[in-house]
């Protein structure tokens, strides 16, 4: 049996201990964090954002989450279904699940079994468009069999079935507060994205959309001593190195999340002696999305959608010669120093399920990548530019507003000039970047550009679901409201066959040799070109207690422990 409660690491808990006598809600006033990529929704489904998703974990929470080493821990249950327990059915059909006594919803309401069927109601919902679909692939049914036990059945035996309700992306929502937002009306019910109902530590109290979010103690708690926290205030905007510095130099925010500042300027900053520098490798790695879709304006409502094939990034070869000439030794050097490795994987961590296939891409090789060029009949004209068929190799290159991917575009640039390629460079800000809005042109799942680099990764240490986000139907499109996860519009029945058969695999052995094969199909498919393996990397103040950075689930993951700590 997994007991219910957090972990923590053995230095975040040492800590609690001590200040374990003066624990009190609300008694160590206000906790400000700083997002530089400002939060643009509360309502994790609606966005693939990663400040969003974190931003909504102080007020949603799944029924189970992962703690910094991987492991699964129950959060709403009070112990993980397992067959050992009875939770999860012998032929691998179904997985039960059974809500602690007592839940609360921050309006003083109580948590019922309902709550998490019609969450899955909403994600599910094909008009709804859920960024997080992928995590409730394979489900049949899921029903309420009392006021607190949750039974779902998956089509086919599952064996590992920790998908739906599970980790930062797959939180429960009020069933009485969404009941109205199904479907297409999903991005329409504002009230309730921006200030959602939860069980978490804390609740919004004000929602500005890519600005601030001011929160308050959750007076419904199911720990009566938590949070310390009186107030939050996660504020949004800015850039990385002033979020860096506004906890390290200046001490005005307690936390920062991803300064992804030059390795030596963080470190002068860390010099100054008001905070650290935390670290954890997970899955997070820095890629670039190559579009499988023409995203010609000339093309109106039908840019970037799946009718319409890209003329020349559509050639595997072409996208090989493309990564052949990135020297990411350069890129990890000069963005990322001990907080980056050189990758060629889409799943990097745990070793059992990082390929080594596509090592390929680990050096710099300008001579093959040009005769991939060649062979691929792509030749230089008298600008220097390659074309073929009066298509010239120009392409936008997009990403989010930050100088360490400034410096790796202008890189890129250059290193694809000397092959031949033209790129126009574009930088859009974080909050839009990343927001998900279905009416803004500059959203990464819109994709209005040829390339686009960003960093993504997995809860947990099982990426079946994070694979899930490369099927066919996961494609944004206007029919989706843009939403949907496989941005580069790759879209290949085998891979999408291969899937399916992953869901029925079990051991972890069997399940690694499928991981790598889905993992070869994307990194050769020319829809991914995969940069660096990146380490989480936050700044806290030193007096700011009980943070135990996470890269398996939310940053915020425990921040109902955090506290201040007494001088």
């Amino acid at each position: 049996m997994i007991s219910r409660g957090i972990f923590l690491g053995a230095a975040a808990a040492s800590a609690l201990c001590a200040n374990a006598a003066l624990a009190e809600r609300g008694s160590d006033g206000q906790l400000n964090i700083l997002y530089w990529q400002a939060v643009s929704t509360m309502n994790p489904y609606l966005s693939n954002g990663t400040k969003d998703i974190e931003g909504a974990s102080l007020v949603l929470e799944p029924l189970a989450r992962f703690d910094p080493e991987g492991n699964l821990v129950p959060y709403l249950v009070d112990e993980i279904p397992t067959r050992e327990n009875g939770g999860i059915s012998e032929d691998l059909t179904s997985i039960t699940w059974v809500l602690s006594e007592g839940l609360l919803w921050s309006d003083g309401s109580p948590v019922t079994a309902e709550d998490v069927v019609f969450t899955w109601q909403y994600c599910t919902d094909p008009a709804g468009g859920c960024s997080q679909a992928s995590n409730f692939a394979g489900i049949e049914t899921v029903e309420a069999l009392d006021a607190r036990t949750v039974k779902v059945t998956f089509e086919k035996p599952t064996p590992y079935p920790y998908g739906a309700f599970v980790s930062v992306e797959a939180p429960v929502l009020q069933k009485a507060q969404f009941a109205d937002c199904l479907g297409a009306k999903a991005a329409e019910c504002t009230e309730a994205n921006f200030n959602p109902i939860g069980t978490g530590p804390f609740v919004v109290t004000e929602f500005k959309a890519n600005d601030v979010i001011t929160l308050a103690a959750n007076p419904n708690y199911r720990d009566a001593a938590k949070p310390a926290f009186a107030n939050v205030v996660l504020k949004g905007g800015g850039d990385a190195a002033s979020a860096a510095r506004s906890v390290l130099e200046t001490g005005e925010f307690d936390y920062a999340w991803n300064p992804q500042v030059e390795p030596e300027i963080l470190a002068q900053m860390e010099a100054a002696g008001k905070g650290e520098i935390l670290a954890a490798f997970g899955s997070l790695v820095e890629r670039i999305h190559v579009n499988q879709t023409d995203p010609n304006p000339a093309l109106g409502a039908e840019r970037s959608t799946v009718g319409h094939p890209h003329p020349f990034l559509s050639d595997p070869q072409v996208v090989k010669a493309l990564s052949l000439a990135i020297d990411r030794e350069i890129l990890v050097e000069t963005g990322y120093g001990a907080g980056g490795r050189v990758t060629c994987n889409l799943i990097p961590a745990p070793e059992i399920n990082a390929s080594t296939n596509n090592d390929w891409c680990k050096a710099q090789d300008m001579e093959e990548a040009a005769r991939l060029l060649d062979e691929a009949g792509w030749v230089k004209g008298g600008d220097g530019i390659r074309a073929k068929d009066g298509v010239r190799m120009s392409l936008l290159f997009q990403t989010s507003t930050s100088s360490v991917r400034q410096a790796a575009q202008a890189l890129i640039k250059q290193w694809w000039g000397e092959l031949g390629v033209e790129a126009e460079l574009r930088q859009i800000d974080g909050s839009v970047f990343f927001g998900g809005d279905p009416g803004s042109p500059d959203t990464m799942q819109k994709f209005y550009a040829d390339m686009e680099e960003f960093a993504n990764e997995f809860s947990g240490t099982d990426p079946e679901a994070y694979l899930g986000d490369w099927v066919c139907s996961g494609i944004p499109s206007p029919e989706t409201q843009w939403q949907g996860s496989n941005f580069s519009r790759f879209c290949e029945p085998e891979y999408d066959a291969l899937f399916v058969e992953l869901g029925r695999t079990a051991g972890a052995e069997a399940r690694a040799a499928i991981i790598i094969k889905l993992n070869d199909m994307i990194v050769n498919s020319g829809a991914f070109i995969p940069l660096v393996h990146r380490g989480r990397i936050s700044v806290k103040s030193n007096t700011l207690g009980g943070v135990d950075l996470n890269p398996w689930d939310s940053e915020l993951w425990n921040a109902a422990d955090w506290y201040r700590v007494k001088s």
